[in-house]
C-alpha cells in the first residue's frame, strides 16, 4: 500500500466523517498516537508506503498529525474499525491537477477487504468535493495486493515510474493507475459513503 500524504491541504476541503458499510474514516487527532504508531511501526507497512519512516516512533504520529491540522483543513483520514483504528487514508493534493490517493493498514488488518472499502470512501469524498477529472495512485511492483483494491476501485493501470522510498532508503520500481470521474461515476453501485455531521 502506498502512503503518499503531505502537509499540503486539499484546497479549502474541511472533510467530515465517512462512513462505509463497516469502516469510519475521521480526522487523526493526539489521541491516537500510540495506536498511529503501533500500526505503522512496521518494516512490511514501511516499505510499501513512500514517506513512512522506519523505526516509526510516537514522535513520529505526533509531527505528522501537528503538520496536517496546523493547516486547518485536512487530507488524510484515520480508518476505524469497531473504534479502534487500523490505518490511514487521505489524498494528497500538493501537485496541481495530480491528486493522488494514498492508503496503509496495520499488518494485523491486511486481509479483510477495508484498504478497498476506506479507499472507495475517500475516492468518493473526493470526487464529491472537488472539480478535478483524474485521480492518481501507485502501488510498488512487489505489492500485489495493493494493484489489486486499485483495480477493485476502477483504477487503470498508467504504467510504472520509479519512487523513492524513505524506509528502503532507495527507489524502487512503482506501477502507477488513473482513476477519471467518469469511471468513478460509472462505479457509483459501490456501497456509498456517506457523511456524517
Amino acid at each position: 500500500m502506498l502512503q503518499d500524504f503531505s502537509s499540503v491541504t486539499l484546497q479549502e476541503a474541511r472533510p467530515s466523517v465517512v462512513a462505509t458499510e463497516r469502516l469510519t474514516l475521521r480526522r487523526p487527532t493526539l489521541a491516537d498516537v500510540r495506536t498511529i504508531a503501533r500500526l505503522a511501526n512496521d518494516r512490511r507497512v514501511a516499505e510499501n508506503t513512500r514517506r513512512l519512516p522506519h523505526p516509526y516512533s510516537q514522535e513520529d504520529a505526533v509531527a505528522f498529525i501537528r503538520a496536517t491540522a496546523a493547516l486547518g483543513s485536512e487530507t488524510v483520514f484515520l480508518i476505524e474499525h469497531d473504534t479502534g483504528p487500523v490505518g490511514m487514508v487521505g489524498i494528497d493534493c500538493s501537485t496541481p491537477g495530480n491528486a493522488e490517493l494514498g492508503y496503509w493498514l496495520g499488518v494485523e488488518h491486511w486481509g479483510r477487504g477495508f484498504a478497498t472499502e476506506a479507499a472507495r470512501g475517500a475516492i468518493d469524498f473526493f470526487f464529491e468535493e472537488f472539480e478535478d477529472e483524474h485521480l492518481h495512485a501507485g502501488a510498488r511492483v512487489t505489492n500485489p495486493a495493493s494493484r489489486k483494491v486499485l483495480e477493485k476501485c476502477g483504477f487503470q493501470w498508467s504504467g510504472v515510474q520509479l519512487h523513492r522510498f524513505l524506509a528502503l532508503g532507495s527507489s524502487t520500481p512503482v506501477d502507477c493507475f488513473r482513476l477519471s470521474r467518469g469511471v468513478w461515476a460509472s462505479l457509483k453501485s459501490w456501497s456509498s459513503a456517506r457523511r456524517m455531521k
